[in-house]
């Protein structure tokens, strides 16, 4: 057996898998069937939960170097055709940061491979196979055929994986016939740039930024920096479109004169590329050893959304991974993935397909649904609604206890903490290590001496904070809340809830007699 995980595809999912693998203690083995890096255009940047998941692991500042300049709180997000408007927001719910993705997965390669991952380029998985024990691929290398195993094998090869067809994953819904094509660059002189910064483009008339719906399609125009400017087409078609194969100019050019009418003359082109959209979900993410993740686990129709849902499914699954790798899993662990990540496949899904909804209606109902929604979105509840849902970060985990505390199954906030020994003084500080933590903040000698009996797999911390939510937090590695404890409340319940979950998360302590009562006898 060749590797712990074997992990098929090195994009933006599969590299954050074999990266959290590593800190987790497993060995990945990762195979790309390209022999270098992404060179053809894909997504400009991301958003959403991911980009504080980054942060709490320490890699933000080293992804963003590689981009334009920090994440920042989105002002505004497209959406169906629209614009949501966030800039009145004091702490706008959606946060961007503009990086090509080839440059994203150089540095997630690095990041990996710093880790000890091994990522072998041009090696192409042609088969799979598995039994109880592990999963087994046939590969087609720069030196020809040969097999490798490993006790657990993840498709994160995008929306025509192998891995999900080997395993009979179903994979139903929807292929749209929009066929998108984008450029960036700069305008002919012959174009009028207007003062409020829309154009005038010869044979057609004005065209403000946003979207232009004519007889034969839409163009999207928006204004970058240094005078450049992005441009993209809408047109439906029949023919089936290869998201990977590089666009010319010409061809851009031709989108543009049929759904304009005329030509938009460009002085220089500095990126191309075409997409479609599928709304398509894998009925399940898992079957025994196999599993799916990112784009072969789920298609959205709308942009913007695929890599936070992507990478966030990898850092779920990571962790669960290395606890079934080195034995302490505790039952139906492994299972949870699924549950959890489906779930947050879904909300995306959700949004994207009403965006479809908005987008795609040409009569007067549908003009009178994108009014209504633009109505609704002036209103800060549904505005910030409807933001938290495109960032991901609305998901709350499904955990069985009805009484749990308000952050169970939430993302962490990072709080600032005040630790009296000079250690961490915020949450994120405290996931850098992509470990469990138990963070005591009422002084509970009790719930410490319980957590303690899982400290081989949990880390302690004991702090203070400023309006403390909780008297204690057990954060998973993914920075998810498995359990809180309400402030001041000392019932026994809490106690057994805290054990409760640290048996369903973490398993079965070093110290054994904590089976029975909860506490080291």
């Amino acid at each position: 057996m060749e590797a712990d995980v074997i992990v098929v595809g090195a994009g933006p999912t599969g590299l954050m898998l074999a990266a959290e693998l590593c800190l987790a203690g497993v060995q990945p083995l990762v195979f790309e069937r390209r022999a270098q890096l992404r060179e053809t255009p894909r997504a400009n940047g991301f958003s959403g939960q991911i980009i504080e998941l980054l942060r709490y692991r320490g890699l933000l500042d080293r992804v963003a170097a590689a981009g334009t300049g920090p994440a920042t709180k989105a002002a505004q997000v497209p959406f169906g055709e629209m614009h949501l408007n966030f800039s009145d927001l004091v702490d706008p719910p959606v946060s961007a940061l503009r990086l090509p993705q080839a440059r994203l997965e150089q540095v997630l390669s690095e990041h990996a491979c710093e880790l000890g991952a091994e990522i072998r380029r041009g090696h192409e998985v042609i088969a799979v196979s598995q039994d109880g024990l592990a999963a087994t691929v046939d590969v087609h290398g720069p030196d020809g055929p040969y097999r490798a195993g490993g006790r657990y094998l993840v498709g994160c090869d995008g929306s025509q994986s192998t891995i999900r067809d080997a395993a009979r994953i179903a994979f139903p819904g929807t292929t749209y016939p929009e066929v998108n094509r984008l450029g960036q660059g700069s305008l002919s002189d012959c174009v009028t740039v207007l003062g409020n910064g829309d154009i005038d483009v010869p044979g057609f008339g004005p065209i403000r930024q946003g979207y232009t719906r004519t007889g034969r399609g839409v163009l999207a125009f928006g204004r970058l920096a240094a005078g450049r400017v992005m441009i993209q087409t809408t047109e439906d078609e029949t023919t089936a479109v290869d998201d990977d194969a590089p666009m010319a100019l010409a061809e851009f050019q031709g989108s543009i004169r049929r759904v304009l009418g005329t030509e938009l003359p460009l002085a220089e082109v500095t990126r191309l590329s075409r997409y479609g959209f599928q709304a398509r979900q894998a009925e399940r993410y898992r079957d025994g050893r196999m599993l799916v993740a990112g784009d072969a686990a789920h298609q959205f129709p709308a942009t913007g959304i695929g890599i936070n849902v992507g990478m966030m499914d990898a850092v779920n699954l990571a962790w669960k991974l290395a606890a079934s790798v080195h034995g302490w899993a505790p039952a139906g662990l492994l299972s949870t993935y699924h549950d959890e990540r489906h779930l947050a496949g879904a909300r995306g899904m959700l949004q994207t397909q009403a965006q479809v909804a908005l987008r795609r209606g040409q009569d007067a109902a549908s003009d009178a649904l994108r009014k209504l929604f633009l109505e609704l979105m002036a209103y800060e509840q549904p505005l910030r609604h409807m933001g938290e849902l495109i960032a991901g970060t609305d998901i709350r985990n499904p955990l069985p206890d009805p009484n749990r505390h308000p952050l169970t199954g939430a993302f962490a906030p990072d709080l600032p903490l005040h630790t009296g020994n000079g250690g961490a003084t915020r949450i994120a500080e405290l996931m850098h290590a992509g470990r469990p933590v138990f963070l005591d903040l009422g002084g509970r000698a009790d719930l410490l001496q319980m957590a303690r009996a899982w400290e081989n797999r949990v880390d302690i911390c004991v702090a203070r904070a400023d309006d403390r939510p909780a008297d204690g937090l057990l954060i998973r590695p993914d920075a998810y809340i498995a359990w809180a404890a309400t402030v001041g409340e000392r019932t026994a319940g809490v106690g057994a809830a805290l054990r409760d979950a640290l048996f369903r998360w973490f398993g079965t302590p070093q110290d054994t007699s904590v089976q029975a009562t909860g506490q080291p006898s």
